[in-house]
């Protein structure tokens, strides 16, 4: 994919809900209750949070109680969340020469491994396919 300027937050969230039908069936359909948002950069809240030494550090976030960690009996406190930070993945992207989409993939599916209480090895199985 060549582009003229940076993709813009509609281009993104784009590129991330075409990532997101990718995924497989059975782990979609328990995202239902996940809200994605793209935003710029993390706000100074999550930067203090993460102790980022620069906001490039971080180009996605789960908040939220993972699904391993969830009650039945506790009522929801907030909304769970998947951000993804369009200038840190941009940033990303340039120095790498990393397929844009795919970049946007594997911050995806790694965050929603992170709803699920999913270990780093469960979420690269996801990503291969297997």
């Amino acid at each position: 994919m060549k582009h003229s300027r940076p993709p813009d937050l509609v281009h993104i969230e784009a590129l991330a809900a075409e990532a997101f039908a990718t995924i497989p069936e059975d782990l979609r359909r328990h995202c239902g209750d996940v809200a994605f948002r793209v935003t710029e950069f993390p706000d100074e809240e999550t930067e203090r949070e993460m102790k980022l030494e620069s906001p490039y550090e971080l180009l996605g976030l789960y908040r939220g109680v993972s699904l391993d960690e969830k009650s039945v009996s506790e009522s929801p406190q907030d909304v769970d969340m998947i951000f993804l930070y369009r200038a840190p993945l941009l940033d990303y992207w340039c120095e790498t020469g990393e397929n844009l989409s795919h970049l946007i993939r594997h911050v995806l599916i790694h965050e929603i491994g992170h709803h699920f209480g999913f270990s780093d090895a469960d979420m690269e199985k996801i990503e291969s396919g297997s």
